[in-house]
């Protein structure tokens, strides 16, 4: 556990709150709770990590696993995830550790920044990913990772699902090297409803991202009949290639899971369509998870 950085005090009707700047919920929260995520904590006015160096899930990955098919392709990923998430996807892959902490379950094994740059090099990794879970519940941790890898020549990646505040963007954004972001629909309803966010911050931190000259690959997770139609595909489409029409789309098969067990995995010619719809605009479109 370790006091974080991202949050401010204020005073409301009387009484101290905090509010943190993690991601953009920018929950205010009261002592003895936590934010959505459930892994940043008020204690005695303080906002805590919760998951502080305490690895969740580890593993050397090859980095087309994040996917990053265009960032040192053929090298190790050594990556690391905590418990915890600001978003509550329902169609979550890897939920046993994103929505654990939310019933209070915290857990993992505690390591040091040092750690984990030192477990990286003996692994023979060229980067470290920060990934499985949203890695900016735990920004504080990555940002102190991230700085001691830089130094031994290490490249840092952020897996994510994009919902940074302004603030936490600038906080770790000169330390990034590379990210896969997740654009999960260009629907403000799918994201209010099965993911319990907003789709504008994700499209904004892909902007700054881009502009900042961070390596950027977008993933879509194609879910039959909630985002999977050709004028959704058009749009995402259209919206990366206004940025750069040379940013790597990857689009992913959706199995049931976490509390999707009513829909069907997504069909091969949907993919198909939705490659050949992305093509139209873009240079790299890649199908995954089939």
């Amino acid at each position: 556990m370790k006091e974080c950085e991202l949050y401010e005090k204020f005073v409301e009707k009387g009484k101290e709150k905090l509010r943190c700047l993690a991601c953009s919920h920018k929950c205010i929260i009261e002592k003895d709770k936590t934010g959505i995520c459930g892994v940043r904590k008020n204690i005695n006015n303080k906002l805590m990590s919760l998951v502080y160096g305490k690895i969740a899930s580890m593993n050397a990955d090859p980095i087309e696993k994040k996917p990053l098919y265009h960032f040192l392709p053929g090298s190790y990923a050594f990556s690391i995830g905590t418990v915890g998430c600001n978003f509550r996807c329902d169609f979550c892959q890897n939920f046993d550790i994103s929505q654990t902490a939310k019933r209070g379950f915290i857990f993992g094994q505690d390591f040091t920044p040092e750690d984990i740059v030192k477990k990286a090099i003996q692994n023979n990794c060229k980067s470290i990913a920060y990934t499985y879970n949203e890695p900016i519940v735990f920004v504080e941790f990555v940002k102190d990772v991230a700085k001691i890898a830089r130094k031994k020549g290490l490249k840092n990646i952020l897996v994510t699902n994009g919902y940074f505040s302004r603030e936490s963007f600038d906080y770790i954004s000169n330390y990034i090297d590379a990210m896969n972001i997740d654009l999960k629909s260009f629907n403000k309803d799918f994201y209010k409803k099965y993911c319990g966010g907003k789709l504008e911050p994700v499209l904004e931190t892909i902007k700054l991202a881009y502009k900042k000259g961070i390596h950027i690959e977008l993933t879509t997770l194609v879910i039959p009949g909630l985002n999977d139609s050709e004028e959704e595909f058009e749009k995402i489409a259209k919206f990366i290639a206004k940025i750069d029409k040379n940013i790597p789309w990857h689009i992913s098969r959706f199995f049931p899971r976490y509390k999707m067990f009513d829909k069907q995995p997504t069909s091969i010619e949907t993919l198909k369509k939705a490659y050949e719809i992305g093509k139209k605009y873009l240079n790299y479109v890649h199908i995954g998870n089939v």
